[in-house]
Parts: structure tokens; C-alpha cells; sequence
């Protein structure tokens, strides 16, 4: 049976690389394209995994409510299918929330924990309200006018064209009916302050220094509370400087993994 998600999967066979192979957790409204220059960067050496996550890209669209634990549960499937017993695992955004949920669920699998623009805490009654209200706006208007008023928060109104156009595409192809299910279920997630004061792994926390979505000191406050952990502020970014500065994210990116490669 072919697995539930859509992915791809570049570099050398995991049996016979010595690098931990890196799995990349994709935010919303995107799909795993958005991850093309980490791809593109590790894969000559190291195997690297990008899912579509359910609702998003080309996986099946499940209409409803899509709990954070049901996209942790299909990675964790996707994982099993493809043989990938331990990885460093990276997430932007509510990608970093699922890679949160994927170490509540299965950290012993987990080598390493990039959180890139996220948070950790539990949505507030008013931010309920906003995301379901806006699943309702989705699946009454599609996508094209929430991609219009949100491409210059999610890069900086300064971003390469190239990048823009990037960006916005992958939002306009996404199903009004899959982002609305992962809003309505990303409104419901747990808290994962405590979560974080107990992971065993180095973490990597990195944030675009003009993210409106999860400023800096969001990120600070995850630096603070994970036990080893390095913070990198990359200027000149917002919401997605994985795509708005890639160089430099490879850059911060490549050491951690070097670093998580290099412990016994």
C-alpha cells in the first residue's frame, strides 16, 4: 500500500549515508516546495524527506478538522513507509508546531529539532475565533483574496519577486478545503511550552528578524525554555527566511546539522 502522503525523497539511501537523514515539515497555506533550496542544498550528501502534508500540495484532501496529532501521525506513517528510523526534523510556522507534536509522539526517533517562525503556546479564545472564522472564509471564497492581503506578511514587502511569485502560487494552488480542516484543528492545539523544558536533543531555533506572524521574541521565549538550544535572528526577513535569505538559513541550518551528526 503507497503511503497516505505525497513527498519527495533525494539523497543517498540511508543504509549507506552516514549523515541522519532531514525531514522537512512544510507551514501553511504551502506545500513542500517551499522547502526547495534546503532540498537542493542537502541532498548531494544527506538524505532529505519533504511531505505534502494532508489537505496541502498534491496528498489527499480530508474536509473536517485536522488535528496538529493527525499530521504528527501521518509523518510518523510516512517515516515507517520509507525506512527513516531517526532524523533531525525541521519545521516553519504550524510546521513547527507539528515537529512539536511529532516529538511529544515519537521523540526517540527525533536527533535534532529545528523550530523555524513558530510558537509553542495554545491558541487563545480570540485566536479560535479568528482561525475558524477564517476556515469559513476559505471554503466561501477560495484562496486568491487571503493570498492577496497575506503575501506581504508571510515575506517581507521587499522579497525577491522571484520569491513572492513562489510563495503566492503555492498558496493560491492550496485546497480552501484542506487549510480550513488544518485552521479549525491548529485552533484546538495543546500547549507545548512544557513540552519544550524536556527535550533531549539539540534544538535550533530561527526566526526572520521582521516576522509580523511570530516576532522575535517568540522566539526567544523558545530559546529560553529549551535546554539546548541555539537562537539565530536572520535580518532582511519575515515570515519565511528559509526562501527570503536561503543562503544564509542553509548557512545556520548546515552547522546545527553538522553538529547533531557529529554526537555519539
Amino acid at each position: 500500500m503507497p503511503p497516505f502522503l505525497s513527498y519527495e525523497d533525494k539523497g543517498p539511501d540511508t543504509s549507506r549515508a552516514p549523515l541522519i537523514p532531514l525531514v522537512l515539515v512544510h507551514g501553511h497555506p504551502f506545500d513542500h516546495t517551499m522547502w526547495t533550496p534546503q532540498i537542493e542544498a542537502f541532498s548531494p550528501e544527506r538524505r532529505v524527506v519533504a511531505p505534502d502534508l494532508r489537505g496541502y500540495g498534491a496528498s489527499p484532501v480530508v474536509p473536517g478538522i485536522t488535528p496538529l496529532s493527525r499530521f504528527a501521525q501521518d509523518i510518523e506513517a510516512l517515516l515507517d513507509d520509507l525506512k527513516v528510523d531517526t532524523c533531525v526534523l525541521a519545521g516553519l510556522s504550524m510546521g513547527g508546531q507539528i515537529a512539536m507534536e511529532c516529538y511529544a509522539g515519537f521523540g526517540d526517533r527525533v536527533r535534532g529539532l529545528v523550530l523555524a517562525d513558530t510558537f509553542p503556546a495554545a491558541e487563545t479564545p480570540q485566536g479560535k475565533v479568528t482561525r475558524n472564522a477564517m476556515a469559513d472564509r476559505l471554503l466561501r471564497e477560495g484562496m486568491r483574496g487571503y493570498a492577496d492581503e497575506v503575501l506581504e506578511k508571510m515575506v517581507a514587502p521587499y522579497a525577491d519577486p522571484a520569491v513572492k511569485s513562489h510563495v503566492h502560487r503555492m498558496m493560491t494552488a492550496t485546497s480552501p478545503e484542506g487549510a480550513a480542516a488544518a485552521l479549525r484543528g491548529r485552533a484546538e492545539r495543546p500547549d507545548y511550552q512544557d513540552l519544550l523544558t524536556r527535550v533531549t536533543v539539540p534544538a535550533l531555533v530561527v526566526v526572520g528578524a521582521d516576522d509580523e506572524y511570530t516576532p522575535v521574541s517568540d522566539a526567544e521565549s523558545m530559546h529560553a525554555l529549551l535546554p539546548d538550544s541555539t537562537l539565530h535572528v536572520i535580518e532582511g526577513t519575515a515570515h519565511m527566511p528559509n526562501l527570503e535569505r536561503a543562503g544564509e538559513f542553509n548557512a545556520v541550518l548546515g552547522k546545527f546539522l553538522e553538529r547533531v551528526d557529529a554526537r555519539p
